[in-house]
């Protein structure tokens, strides 16, 4: 198996940030991977999607899951994360494995709607909380560098 490609879904999520500095979390839904910790909105690439441009497909994603907001999008990535799918069989065979990449946005106006997809929201302060408690999987991972690069970005604007 050494060298031999994997095969991936590429899934686009983004921190959307309030004006408080806090990020929306979304409940994750019964029988997910998620399932008791809180996911980011956003999601897979569509098959029909290859050649759409990143910022559309997030747009698209984003009205899926909390509905027809308005938002400033930063469209370079903030952040990278893996998790793989239980409830999918790979092409390969085995789970689906998914490649997360963060982006982040500031929440701006409208009222967010969430989908069946999430069964709650929450604005957390990542800052302040203990992240596994809040997130697991690719979102942790992508949760920490996203502090991270927040933090690096702040000692450089000193």
């Amino acid at each position: 198996m050494a060298g031999e490609k994997d095969f991936y879904q590429v899934s686009l999520k983004v921190f959307l940030k309030n004006d408080k500095g806090e990020i929306l979390g979304l409940k994750a839904a019964r029988g997910g991977s998620y399932e008791g910790f809180y996911d980011l909105p956003g999601g897979r690439i569509d098959f029909d999607e290859f050649t759409t441009p990143f910022e559309d497909i997030i747009r698209r994603e984003l009205r899926e899951e909390i509905g027809d907001v308005e938002f400033d999008l930063v469209l370079k990535p903030i952040g990278l994360g893996r998790n793989t799918n239980p409830n999918k069989e790979s092409p390969l065979g085995g789970n689906v494995h998914i490649f997360n990449v963060f982006f982040e946005a500031v929440y701006k106006s409208g009222e967010i709607k969430i989908s069946e997809e999430h069964k709650g929201l929450k604005w957390i302060n990542l800052e302040k909380e203990t992240l596994n408690q809040f997130f697991k999987f690719a979102i942790l991972e992508g949760a920490i560098m996203y502090l991270d690069n927040l933090y690096d970005k702040k000692r450089r604007q000193q």
